[in-house]
């Protein structure tokens, strides 16, 4: 992973991540934008939750970045049980000091590899404002396809009702492209 290496978060994460994840130019891009480091603390090291896969980045003992996977329920009827637990949401968030160098798609890359590999889902997807540029990189880059283009689907605070994207992978595609 070019010497990035995940872990699951501990305490010691919440004020090191903080202290960059509620910045200005990290915040612009979120739909979620400043998090009390209580609400973060509850939801990295509360009780276990067997959908929320959370990590932390760490580059030469840095903390870099932060990604999850949340996993649940595809769509489908009620009959039949192929649809859950099936899908899961890729996100990340990169320090501004790391920003252009890669490391976005790094994770998002070994993002996928858990979620297909290891939690075995069937399809993944992450979504954007289309304004966000580095982001919808990243999901190109690591092979997912853009699916949606919600026009003006999305509330900023600064900038009003913006575009969004919303990318997906399938597992049988990445499989396609692992091999």
């Amino acid at each position: 992973m070019g010497g990035l290496v995940l872990r699951p978060p501990t305490a010691a994460d919440v004020d090191p991540i903080l202290a960059w994840r509620n910045r200005p130019e990290v915040t612009r891009w979120l739909l979620r934008t400043n998090v009390d480091a209580d609400d973060l603390r509850a939801r990295l090291l509360g009780p276990l939750d067997p959908d929320d896969h959370s990590f932390v980045a760490l580059l030469g003992g840095e903390r870099v970045a932060m990604g999850y996977l949340e996993v649940k329920d595809g769509m489908g009827q009620d009959r039949g049980s192929g649809h859950r637990k099936a899908e899961a949401l890729l996100g990340w968030n990169v320090s501004p000091e790391h920003w252009g160098r890669g490391y976005g798609a790094t994770i998002a890359a070994e993002l996928l590899v858990i979620a297909f590999r290891e939690l075995r889902v069937h399809r993944v997807t992450a979504g954007c404002f289309a304004d966000n540029v580095g982001s919808w990189r990243v999901m190109e880059k690591v092979g997912m396809r853009r699916e949606q283009h919600g026009v003006e689907d999305s509330w900023h605070a600064e900038l009003g009702w913006v575009d969004g994207y919303t990318y997906a992978m399938l597992r049988s595609e990445w499989l396609d492209q692992s091999c």
